[in-house]
Parts: C-alpha cells; structure tokens; sequence
C-alpha cells in the first residue's frame, strides 16, 4: 500500500507541474514574460502560487522551463518523421514542410521565441538544456545531408548550421511577421494559397541552396 500511495503522490505532483507549465506557455505567449504575472498562471492551471514556487522557483526559472518545454515538444515532434533518406531531396521538402507546418500549427512557439529574443536571449543563455536540445533538432537535418553527398545531389561544402538557419529563418519569419507584413504589402499572408505558395517556394529555394 505505501508503494501504492507513493505512486499516486508522484502522479498528482507530475500532473500539477505540467498544468502549471501549459498555463505558463499560454501566459507568457499571450502577455510576454514582463507582463506575464505568477497569478495569471497559477489560476489558469487551477493550482496556487505557492505551488509555483514550490515546483520551478520563481517566474524567471519558471520561463526557463517554459523555453526549454516549447523545444523539447518540437523535437518530440519532429522525431516522429518518417524521412526517406534513400530519396534525399524528397527527405528535405518533408523535412521543410514540418518545420513549416509546426510554426502555423504552434503560434506559441514563434510568440516566445520573439519574446525571448526582445529579453535578447537571457534566460535562454541560463538553461542547462538548450543546448542538448538544439543538438537533437539539427541531428534530424545530418544523416539527410550526407545522403544527399553520398549520393552526388549535394554539395560537399555545406555547413549544418547554416543550413539549419536557413530552414528555420524561411520558415520562421513568414509566421513571425505575418500580421505586419500582411499590411505593408497588401497581401493577406495569413491565406491558405499565400501559405501554400511559400512553403512550395522555400522548399525550392533550400534545395537550390544544398544542391550541386
């Protein structure tokens, strides 16, 4: 029974951190991480501050955790791709596609990454799992490139970083500046036929960047 008692504990204590870190997310991405308040989170995951405190230390840690949960749930995502590495240029149009789908899918993303960014990366330079975590993301982008350069598709000179920035920034800018740049160039960019367009265009464009 102890052992029975303990389990149930252990759930009810994972269940609470992850309602807190789901409200946080919604929080921090509607409000920014200044204007984010503890009690706006404590109260959308039906828990209290002290449980807050209790679990993640304080806001700013609790924003970490927050950066370190949006990254991880994209890699967890992205690792459920079934990529044909025998058909490389194909693997790459998928592979652009998700990234491009998951930022439309997950505006949260995009909206903490920007407010991450005005605060200029320093939580993000505070977490111990950023790193790893941008390991893994570019590790699904390696083997599809070196089975491209085995293959004489690609070129033999790519920089995997590079490559990966150019993948994300073609994805990411579209859905980051999306409500401004839709009135600047009087193009509504928030269509599906504008959506479609780009994806098909950038998945071109980083072929033509990879390519011999």
């Amino acid at each position: 029974m102890p052992t029975r008692k303990t389990g149930i504990r252990a759930q009810q204590a994972d269940r609470t951190r992850d309602n807190i870190l789901k409200a946080a997310v919604q929080v921090f991405s509607r409000e920014g991480f200044a204007g984010g308040r503890v009690e706006q989170i404590s109260t959308l995951a039906k828990s209290n501050d002290r449980m807050i405190y209790y679990y993640f230390g304080n806001k700013e840690k609790l924003f970490i955790s927050v950066l370190e949960h949006i990254y991880a749930s994209f890699n967890q995502a992205e690792a459920g791709l079934q990529l044909d590495l025998d058909d490389p240029e194909q693997a790459v149009r998928t592979l652009v596609a998700f990234i491009w789908d998951y930022y439309v899918q997950h505006p949260e993303f995009v909206t903490l990454l920007a407010t991450e960014n005005l605060h200029q990366g320093e939580h993000a330079r505070k977490s111990q799992n950023l790193k790893a975590l941008s390991g893994e993301a570019v590790g699904v982008l390696r083997p599809i490139i070196d089975a491209g350069q085995a293959k004489g598709l690609f070129r033999d000179d790519i920089d995997i970083t590079h490559a990966y920035l150019m993948i994300a920034s073609l994805c990411y800018f579209y859905n980051s500046n999306r409500h401004t740049l839709s009135s600047f160039l009087a193009v509504d960019l928030a269509d599906p036929k504008a959506k479609a367009d780009w994806l098909a265009f950038i998945s071109d464009l980083v072929l033509r960047g990879l390519r011999l």
